[in-house]
This record gives structure tokens, sequence and C-alpha cells, in this order.
């Protein structure tokens, strides 16, 4: 009897937890939102607007030349070197509720910024790949299945953080390289009522390459507000063989000084793997148990090109049921840490990581983005 009262208890709690999620059944629902999307064939997201492109000023003109308007005429945009595109600027108040996007060009070098309510400062300012998880570059995306992020073969980029705003969003990107980049795109968000003590989305990049003997990687510095913490990505391109990720990680919360609030126990244990991912060298190799739920992954790239790592891996974690709250600051560090003969060893490696939480505006401005030679993978010379 003890047990089936537990378990009754357990599944009511589950109705409850995932009663207030959306789900199948509460779909037939009806709300006052109206849904709006925005792309390269409706710019302004209007009713009505969406393929009226004409051969004269499309895209894919040529590839839509027999059949004209309304077939496909404008299914991407192009940006110059060193120009900024407007993707998209919405009068709010509003929630983005998906983007999509396959972008085509140095993901390093095109910059994924998010301004909300006429703010002068972005609160979104990340490479596109790392923003979605891959950071990598083009040929070197993986598959990812969770809840907040989603990449599917081979490069189709969605996000599901929902984004909401009072007065405007403005959506742009920045392509910091020296060639045309390609973009397809889709945001989908609705017009709707946003309550006064919404937090507003915020997602900031940082690279250390490489990283100072002993010294810890900041992922994010500087947070000031009432807010939450809610996902992390790292990728990790490590410069000597064997183990890579006994680093801690360390939130710093509410005026911590020397020591954190939150200190884990391990970089694959933060990123909710265990014992290295099952790192095993058979002939000479290594090889590593890649995954990809809802909340965590891991995934290792295989590409020879790139130049400086003897191992090169991508981690994400999304604090959906345990986000990180904090009222005042919120700092966050990883150790750079592996096995050594005598023990832990201090590593120099590649960290490059995507901070993503909500708070109440203002925030902080962001720190300069690294300067593009700092920012970039570089590859082999070919001979």
């Amino acid at each position: 009897m003890r047990i089936i009262i537990t378990v009754l208890s357990f599944l009511m709690l589950q109705g409850i937890v995932f009663a207030q999620l959306p789900n199948m059944k509460n779909l037939y629902k009806l709300s006052n939102a109206k849904t709006r999307s925005i792309s390269p064939e409706n710019f302004t997201g209007e009713q009505g607007r969406g393929g009226m492109a004409t051969l004269k000023e499309g895209t894919a003109a040529k590839a839509a030349r027999k059949l004209g308007q309304g077939w496909k005429v404008n299914p991407y945009i192009r940006i110059k070197p060193g120009e900024t595109f407007t993707l998209g600027e919405i009068e709010g108040p509003g929630i983005i509720n998906h983007i999509w996007m396959t972008p085509v060009g140095e993901y390093r070098l095109m910059i994924l910024k998010i301004y909300w309510d006429n703010e002068t400062e972005p609160s979104v300012e990340v490479p596109v790949g790392d923003f979605f998880a891959a950071g990598w570059g083009m040929m070197n995306e993986p598959v990812i299945n969770s809840l907040a992020i989603c990449v599917n073969p081979r490069s189709g980029f969605n996000s599901y953080w929902q984004m909401p705003f009072r007065k405007k969003c403005k959506i742009v990107m920045e392509n910091m390289s020296e060639k045309q980049a390609t973009v397809y795109y889709q945001i989908d968000y609705s017009l709707e009522d946003v309550a006064e003590n919404t937090a507003y989305f915020h997602a900031q990049f940082r690279r250390v390459n490489k990283l100072p003997f002993k010294e810890v990687y900041t992922i994010v510095d500087g947070i000031k507000g009432k807010g939450q913490y809610v996902g992390t990505y790292l990728a990790h391109g490590a410069r000597k063989s064997g183990w890579w990720g006994e680093g801690e990680i360390k939130f710093y919360m509410d005026g911590d000084t020397e020591f954190p609030t939150i200190c884990g126990t391990g970089e694959e244990d933060y990123f909710n793997g265990s014992y290295g991912y099952n790192d095993r060298e058979i002939d000479g190799k290594m090889y590593y148990d890649s995954f990809s739920n809802n909340y965590t992954g891991f995934y290792q790239v295989k590409d020879s090109d790139i130049d400086g790592f003897v191992g090169i891996f991508g981690q994400y974690r999304w604090h959906v049921f345990d986000p990180v709250r904090f009222n005042e600051d919120l700092r966050i560090t990883i150790q750079s840490l592996g096995w050594g003969p005598d023990g832990y060893l201090p590593l120099q490696d590649d960290l490059a990581s995507v901070a993503y939480w909500y708070q109440l505006e203002p925030h902080n401005p962001f720190p300069k983005l690294p300067a593009k030679e700092n920012i970039v993978i570089k590859k082999k010379e070919k001979k």
C-alpha cells in the first residue's frame, strides 16, 4: 500500500509540473495572441504580405524565372563583408517563440545580435554557430535534440528560447568576414501582452585561446540585477592527449567573493556525464560516447583540418528545471584541468562559451568580442 501511495503521489506531482508547460493537452485553449513570422519572404511579418517578392528583387530570381512571383523568389538574404543586416524589427509587446536559421559562411564571424525595447547595447551578442551550440564551423554541425536548441541535419539551427519584449525587438546579423555570407531564416513570434515583471533573454559569448597556465576561464561576469541563469554551451579544444575535463565550474552570486555558493565537481559532471564520457583509447585513438537529450549533451568533432588540437568537443546544459536564481549579481568560472602523472594537471586549452540567462533590464554592457584573429577557428595550411 505504501508503494502504491508513493507512486500515486509522484504521478500527481508530475502532473502538476507538466500542466504548467505547453503540451498536447492545452493546445485547444484559445488565446488573443496574434501569430506572426518574419523571413526573407516577409521582412516585416505583416499580415497578408508574405511571398510578394518579384523577379526583379528576389535573391532566387534565376531559379524562379519560369514561375514568377509567389514561387520561392526570395528565400534567403546575402550580407556583404563588413555589413550588418537587420533580420527583423518588431513593435511589441510580444514574444519570440522560435528561430530557425541556416547560415552559410564563417560561423564565428557571423554575429547574431538582439536588442530589446530600443536599447543601444545588445542583450544577445554571439557568433551564430555558438548560439546554436554548434561552434566548430560549417561541416562540423552536430545533431542536437534538446528543448531549447535543436540542430538538425545538416545545418538546421533552431532556438526555442522564449524571448519576451514589451516595446520593440530588433534582430541583426553582422558579417565580420571578408567573404559574403548567406542566411536562410525564419523568426516566429506572437504579439501579446507581457507582464511587467517579465525578465528579458540574454546571451553572451567569450573565448580564450589558449588559456594562460593556472588561470580559470570566465564564462560570464558583470551580471548585475535580478534574474536566473538558464544555460551554458562550451566549445572545448584540447591541446594534450589524455583526459581534459576535470575542471570545476563555480557560480559566484549575490556578493560571493573568494568562494562560490555553487561549486561543481568536474566539467563532464556539470554537463551531466561521468567518467570522461567513457573516454577510451583503441589503437592509439581516443573514443567517446556522444549524447543529446532535452537538457544536456556532448559531442566530438572529427575535423583534421582544424589546427592545434588533439580533441575537439562541444557540450551544453540547459537549466530548465534548475535555473540558477540571483538577486544582485552573478559570475561563473570553470577550470581547464586534466590528469597528469602526479594528479591534476592545469591545461592551456581553447575554451569558448555562451552563457544564457534572463534578467530585468537594464543590463551591464557586454565586454567587446575578441578581435577577428582571436575568434576564428584556424585551419591547417594546405601544402
